[in-house]
């Protein structure tokens, strides 16, 4: 178990799979109970590659996304696929930070948060 003093200081669910049963089944159940259940104080969930293209176009992908919010996650999504699939303007109406996510990721590993990809 480790301490407080080093302990992470949160959670990166990077949702990367076109795969809706492993979305829904996995990294937004997880991300959504880790602050309903407060497993970790912040959890951000990063919304990358194929999962871009599905979450905008899934209506209960994006009930569990807005419930994952609500739950106090953070959103995010990089730009760079969202434009590659065309769907920026569509993750920012469902409330996602839509950034190019390569210096936020490397700031994240670098700071010793935990990453957990599905």
């Amino acid at each position: 178990m480790t301490t407080q003093e080093n302990a992470a200081p949160g959670l990166v669910m990077l949702w990367v799979t076109a795969d809706k049963e492993a979305a829904l089944n996995m990294a937004l159940m997880y991300a959504k109970n880790s602050r309903l259940k407060g497993w970790w104080d912040e959890v951000h969930l990063v919304v990358w590659g194929p999962s871009a293209k599905l979450l905008a176009t899934d209506a209960e992908l994006q009930a569990e996304v807005a419930a994952c919010r609500k739950a106090g996650v953070t959103l995010l999504a990089c730009l760079a696929c969202a434009e590659r699939y065309g769907v920026t303007e569509d993750l920012k109406r469902l409330g996602l930070d839509v950034l190019y996510m390569g210096e936020p990721m490397t700031g994240y590993l670098k700071d010793s948060w935990k990453i957990l990809s599905v």
